[in-house]
């Protein structure tokens, strides 16, 4: 009966390209998508961690005999990929961004250990679990759910005092829905008189379809308003 607790190089190789294979995948739709952590990074810690596998069952095969447990060396990669998964999350003041990739960091961990234990099955259905998560469910949100997304509008305008009627009126013929509102006068005296600039920042709620650059010219063709910014 072969030894359940070696492997030969071989294995050890068709395991770590898999690894490379099944991360590369996921890493390459955050990739496509502008995600910070993308294609080398998911690669990276799906063979790490399928390494990180092997190495617990076999790496001390001809050092312990008795009580052996390879899921210890398995528990850690699960916890240590949280403080990778923490690094891609963002919290920007109107939004908190990256917990999808934070959360394709560990699942790609968790493949690259079951492919590391030999479940190349349980791997490679779990992967396109995921790519159907990412990819496919992201289109049928984005087409059926008008999901909403936060943005920060920053407009500037000179001797404009009915700036935000004329604001809410554009921003209302878009389904767009203000949270907060900033208004800060500065008056900028001139040789003829004294000219009042105005910065309104407003904290909204978009829909995800609204194009930025469209609703900018929007705002822009406000008389008055000589600046818009859109985050």
């Amino acid at each position: 009966m072969k030894d359940p607790w070696v492997i030969d190089n071989l294995h050890v190789t068709i395991r770590l390209l898999l690894a490379m294979l099944l991360g590369g995948l996921v890493g390459f739709e955050r990739e496509h998508n502008n995600h910070a952590a993308g294609l080398r990074t998911h690669i990276l810690v799906c063979v790490g961690s399928t390494l990180i596998m092997l190495l617990s069952i076999y790496g001390f095969a001809q050092f312990v005999t008795l009580n052996r447990d390879p899921a210890r060396l398995a528990a850690s990669v699960i916890t240590g990929i949280g403080f990778l998964g923490a690094g891609t999350i963002l919290f920007t003041g109107k939004s908190i961004t990256g917990l999808t990739t934070a959360a394709s960091l560990w699942v790609v961990a968790a493949i690259g250990l079951a492919i590391g234990a030999g479940f190349y099955y349980a791997a490679v259905a779990a992967t396109l679990l995921v790519l159907l998560n990412l990819w496919v469910l992201n289109k049928i949100e984005q087409k059926f759910l008008n999901g909403k997304k936060a943005r920060i509008l920053t407009i500037r305008a000179v001797g404009k005092h009915n700036l935000i009627d004329e604001v809410a009126a554009k921003l209302t013929t878009k389904s767009i829905m203000t949270k907060r509102m900033t208004l800060t006068e500065t008056r900028l005296p001139t040789e003829e008189n004294i000219d009042v600039q105005m910065e309104l920042q407003l904290h909204v709620v978009a829909p995800k379809q609204i194009d930025p650059i469209n609703l900018i010219v929007e705002l822009k063709s406000i008389d008055g308003v000589f600046a818009v910014s859109v985050e």
